[in-house]
């Protein structure tokens, strides 16, 4: 309620600001910067990051202050008190580490706001302006991370080539980016160890970078000018939940490290998707998350000089010890802090409504029911039947790809319980509340995938425990050949199936956040 109130505090600010501004000088609120579209505890710590804004907002009246230290986790004054999320590390340390202070760090600095720090820190120049008006380029260690001002990217050759472009690490020729800058080509050469593959490193953009004789935009070779801030993405997947969200949660966690300015939250900028085939996917609404412009591709820029006068080259899907992918999770932490505020960005931008929990402790339980070829449950019927008989549930049945992104996303969001087979439609799992449980009903000999999200994500995690109670329809059969337990449909035993249920609703009654009383009002956790 607190934060609540402070947020209705700035907001009541701002409006007097722009209103001040209009009455003594109408142009001067076409400049002047609003607050970016967050939730509220997302706000105070966006307000404390740029404290010369904050410190205009309440110049307005002098008699209201804020003394919150909110902090996300990634500045180098936050301390761990004020952090956006404290991880979750019970019992003793692993050998992994000597200590249990330095299992928490560990965790926080692979899979936290700490990664973002480390970025940060790594953030060097490659190329160096020796004035305001010329180019610069700066990146982290390996290119994971890059970002630029003035800018040229040459694609006139786009248009000739014979396939069309995705994972490719040949779209540029050398020469084709450049920027009228000191480039330091010693230290961007010495960057290219993680070049392995085109969704790991910037590396094979970046190493055809060159320099321009004379400042890009009297160079008279901008053939378009893109003013506005421009996210060049270089994406891992579009009809796969699991793997576009790589996309999409690096895209956030890279709002982070170009958080330099107060626009850095902004919508006003453009995306381009680093391939020439059409952008289609049943989650591109999440885009609507970043930007209010529509998405392009290297076929709406093929043919031209391109040049930029803000650029960021995101942190991308499969990089080495990277974000969601290929995140090292050490042994016995959970709860992410970056990950539960990536959960509650999305949700509040696509403006997802929110329900509190049933009265009198009943649980909402949501049911993936699949209509793929494989991974079926073939007694899923008799499953439903045992749980709809249970006066503690409210069970519904649903098929997630009948329904819009947003339509799923607000089931998601109201489930206490979510259970689904091994699938990508687990990534929901993102955006349930905080209290509540994923049960796995099979994990299909692929045991971490889901747990470790789950884990990262914060949420609690149950799986078939009884491999003798589990009936697969035949050993399965990869399309490559040879037996897989992806590749078949499923029974079940209804018992057993029913307690693994009341184990998850054990662990979403007994969570801190969940309301212990019907007279409980849970707020909005956003």
């Amino acid at each position: 309620m607190l934060q609540l109130l402070i947020l209705n505090v700035l907001l009541m600010l701002t409006l007097q600001l722009c209103q001040s501004l209009a009455q003594t000088n109408p142009d001067a609120t076409k400049h002047t910067l609003t607050l970016p579209n967050l939730p509220s505890d997302h706000l105070i710590r966006y307000l404390n990051t740029f404290p010369k804004l904050k410190r205009q907002l309440l110049s307005v009246n002098a008699t209201t202050r804020t003394e919150s230290r909110a902090c996300w986790g990634h500045e180098r004054n936050c301390s761990a008190e004020a952090r956006f999320q404290t991880p979750h590390c019970p019992g003793d340390h692993t050998g992994w580490v000597q200590s249990k202070e330095a299992q928490v760090q560990t965790f926080y600095y692979q899979a936290d706001f700490g990664f973002i720090q480390q970025q940060l820190a790594e953030l060097m120049p490659q190329c160096l302006p020796k004035y305001l008006t010329d180019s610069s380029l700066e990146c982290t260690r390996y290119l994971r991370f890059c970002r630029g001002r003035n800018l040229l990217i040459d694609l006139r050759d786009l248009p000739q080539r014979k396939e069309r472009i995705r994972y490719h690490m040949d779209v540029l020729k050398p020469g084709q980016i450049l920027g009228h800058c000191e480039l330091n080509r010693t230290r961007l050469n010495s960057e290219m160890e993680h070049i392995g593959s085109a969704l790991q490193s910037w590396g094979p953009e970046l190493r055809n970078f060159d320099v321009l004789p004379q400042p890009l935009l009297e160079s008279g070779a901008c053939d378009l000018v893109l003013n506005v801030p421009t996210f060049i993405m270089k994406i891992d997947a579009t009809y796969n939940m699991y793997h576009h969200f790589c996309d999409f949660f690096n895209l956030y966690a890279s709002l982070f490290v170009n958080q330099s300015h107060p626009a850095a939250f902004n919508t006003d900028v453009q995306i381009i998707i680093w391939e020439t085939y059409p952008y289609d996917s049943p989650f591109r609404d999440t885009f609507k998350a970043f930007t209010q412009r529509p998405i392009w591709t290297l076929s709406d820029v093929q043919g031209k000089r391109v040049c930029f006068r803000n650029v960021v080259l995101p942190l991308l899907p499969r990089m080495i010890f990277g974000l969601f992918y290929n995140t090292p999770i050490i042994q016995g932490c959970s709860n992410s802090g970056l990950f539960r505020a990536f959960s509650e960005f999305i949700l509040h931008r696509l403006q997802i409504p929110f329900e509190p929990p049933l009265p009198k402790r009943k649980l909402r339980i949501t049911y993936l029911s699949r209509r793929t070829k494989y991974r079926q449950v073939l007694n899923e019927n008799d499953l439903l039947a045992q749980l709809e008989a249970n006066e503690e549930y409210v069970v519904q049945r649903v098929s997630y790809e009948r329904l819009s992104f947003t339509e799923q996303l607000a089931i998601t969001r109201n489930s206490d319980i979510l259970i689904g087979m091994h699938g990508a439609g687990l990534t929901h799992l993102l955006f349930l509340p905080n209290w509540a449980c994923l049960f796995e009903l099979y994990n299909c000999e692929d045991p971490n995938c889901y747990k470790d999200l789950a884990r990262l994500r914060g949420v609690h995690y149950v799986t078939w425990e009884q491999p003798d109670l589990v009936y697969p329809q035949d050993e399965g059969h990869h399309p490559e050949g040879g037996a897989h337990a992806k590749f078949t449909n499923y029974r079940f035993d209804v018992d057993e199936f029913e307690h693994l249920v009341a184990k998850a609703a054990s662990k979403v009654r007994a969570h801190k956040d969940f309301p212990q009383s019907t007279t409980t009002t849970q707020h909005d956790e956003l």
